[in-house]
């Protein structure tokens, strides 16, 4: 039987593959956020924000309850690491007996206890309530003192607390950094930075003059009620479309 040869069917010429075009990288949403992120406030949006918060709340107060700068002093003094309704529940019946440094001193140290023994370091608390009452009395005529230096003289008064007193009882335009000053300044990025110190002289000297009476009541109003640590209200923000976070959530 004739065997059968079968003719290979001709290769055909590989044909050259098309070169891909290089790819064209495009600036993910992460990047652009983090770009943003560093991009500084304008005096404009600066003045745009403010200007939001003045509308909302012409005349902001601040939460602790007193009758006087003394009252005052003494209230910001217990507030450290405590909520200012914790506090005003405790100095509601306190200030009653005792709205001076004189009386105060009357009262004295283990009855002051038991008044404010719902507020945590308490104890440490009242030895300082005595103690700055005691130096107003014998240094300052039983009355506040109106610099800074002087109220961080007293016992358990720091600069937060100077700048507190100031503001609200004298006037001064001071810039009290609280824990929810300090997570708006960096977290807005309107004043970024590793310290209260350094937040606090970064808003001191981009907010306008006009707003400074009442700005540091706004930016703690704001960190305590829209801009939550763990889970900010961005929905209702005021100044979401100024705000620089990147992960803000509109």
């Amino acid at each position: 039987m004739a065997k059968i040869t079968r003719k290979q069917a001709p290769r055909k010429a590989a044909v050259p593959k098309k070169k891909a075009k290089p790819a064209v990288a495009k600036p993910r949403a992460a990047a652009k956020k983090a770009l943003e992120a560093t991009r500084p406030w304008t005096q404009a949006e600066i003045h745009e924000a403010f200007s939001r918060f003045r509308k909302a709340n012409p005349e902001p107060k601040g939460e602790l309850e007193h009758l006087n700068p003394y009252t005052l002093l003494v209230a910001v003094v217990l507030s450290a690491q405590a909520t200012d309704a914790g506090v005003n529940k405790a100095t509601r019946e306190l200030f009653e007996v005792a709205d001076t440094p004189q009386k105060m001193l009357d009262l004295g140290e283990d009855r002051l206890r038991d008044y404010i023994k719902t507020i945590g370091l308490y104890r440490t608390k009242a030895k300082n309530v005595i103690g700055l009452s005691a130096k107003l009395l014998g240094e300052f005529g039983g009355e506040v003192p109106r610099t800074r230096a002087e109220i961080e003289s007293l016992p358990g008064a720091g600069r937060k607390t100077a700048n507190v007193v100031l503001n609200m009882a004298f006037g001064e335009h001071t810039m009290a950094v609280d824990t929810h000053v300090f997570r708006v300044g960096n977290r807005t990025a309107l004043a970024p930075g590793k310290t209260p110190l350094e937040v606090e002289l970064g808003l001191e000297k981009v907010i306008p003059a006009e707003f400074m009476l009442h700005a540091h009541h706004w930016l703690i109003l704001h960190g305590r009620y829209t801009c939550l640590a763990r889970k900010p209200r961005c929905e209702v923000c005021l100044i979401n479309d100024l705000c620089r976070w990147p992960e803000k959530t509109v």
